[in-house]
């Protein structure tokens, strides 16, 4: 626990260091208010907290464990008669408020801390396209193939007069003007520009492929939904909207614990190390281990994302292969007395090739 303690407040004063340098230069560069700054950094902290817990886990493990093979008294452990799954215990003892904390923070802190700062930019970039729109004035979009202008603004402030709305993509130009206009949410998520009575241009007037079409009712998309939309869902609103952004965040939330356990298991057999040479090769594998697990994950979580596969086939075989792992190095160290371990197989063969060149 000590250790563990070392170990979350260095990777926590890393953390808060690159925050503060990050959200103070978009302070700086007018991306976020001045004012919330230290109100982002608190969210953020809260965001980048399961994955601080499952690496304070697994290094603190690691670490004390290392450091009792280097000090030999893993010898008068085992000449003591014990095995390494004696190991287990104590540190599932320890991990489990760890993993408990994950837990929490990736399916309740996590989303609500998205969430509020996700109202705080939004609250200081006053929402996307048309209701940035000053009366009077044109405007670009955030991606900036489209151009709005609108003459007033209604009573509401999601209601416009008088829109003209100028987009190009692939190439071609499209013109849109009509009476008033609204923003409407989807139950997806998707926002868009709901216009009334008006016509659509498209193309020049002067091209064969010219059209105009006169509309009572026009919906315009400028803001789907993201995976930056579905991180700041609770995990219950998750559950309820099946797509694939939701689907991939799922996915992660429920990875995070589970990393949490399986790591620390694996920090034990992971953590031998010859007592005359140094400990730092070790820590560097672990650490490349915890990488690799890390972007796996992420890699399943982006396939689930673009529909290239089904949640139920992305979500397991990660931890699975990392599970038969920590099955396998935990075989590997036992120093049990049966004739299937590799160590004596391995030895029976040396001996039976030996005796056969003797003879």
């Amino acid at each position: 626990m000590s250790t563990a303690g070392a170990v979350f407040t260095t990777l926590f004063t890393i953390t808060l260091t690159v925050m503060l340098i990050k959200i103070l230069g978009q302070a700086a560069g007018g991306q976020v208010s001045s004012q919330d700054v230290l109100a982002l950094i608190g969210f953020q902290a809260l965001n980048y907290m399961p994955v601080i817990l499952i690496l304070t886990g697994f290094i603190s493990v690691l670490l004390v464990v290392t450091r009792s093979y280097q000090d030999s008294e893993m010898v008068v452990w085992f000449a003591s008669g014990l095995s390494l799954t004696r190991w287990i215990r104590p540190v599932l003892r320890f991990g489990w408020p760890i993993i408990l904390l994950t837990a929490v923070l990736s399916f309740v802190a996590t989303p609500w801390a998205n969430q509020q700062s996700a109202q705080f930019r939004e609250r200081f970039e006053k929402r996307e396209d048309i209701a940035r729109v000053s009366p009077g004035k044109f405007q670009e979009s955030a991606t900036a193939n489209r151009i709005f202008f609108v003459e007033g603004i209604s009573g509401d402030a999601n209601k416009v007069k008088n829109v003209f709305v100028n987009t190009f993509r692939d190439g071609k130009n499209s013109i849109v003007v009509a009476k008033e206009g609204e923003m409407e949410v989807d139950k997806d998520g998707e926002k868009f520009v709901v216009m009334n009575k008006g016509r659509r241009y498209d193309g020049m007037p002067t091209q064969p492929d010219f059209q105009m079409v006169e509309f009572e009712r026009y919906g315009l998309l400028v803001g789907g939904q993201s995976q930056a939309a579905a991180r700041a869902l609770q995990t219950w609103d998750l559950l309820a909207q099946d797509t694939q952004f939701t689907r991939g965040e799922l996915l992660w939330r429920m990875a995070l614990p589970l990393m949490a356990s399986t790591l620390m298991l694996l920090a034990i057999p992971l953590s031998f190390v010859n007592p005359r040479v140094g400990r730092s090769m070790g820590l560097l594998v672990a650490l490349l281990l915890f990488v690799v697990y890390s972007n796996t994950v992420s890699v399943m979580q982006s396939s689930v994302i673009q529909n290239r596969t089904s949640f139920l086939l992305a979500w397991w075989p990660v931890h699975l292969v990392v599970a038969l792992l920590v099955i396998g190095l935990f075989f590997l160290r036992l120093k049990v007395n049966s004739h299937y371990h590799p160590a004596v197989m391995w030895s029976r063969v040396r001996r039976a090739l030996f005796l056969k060149r003797q003879a």
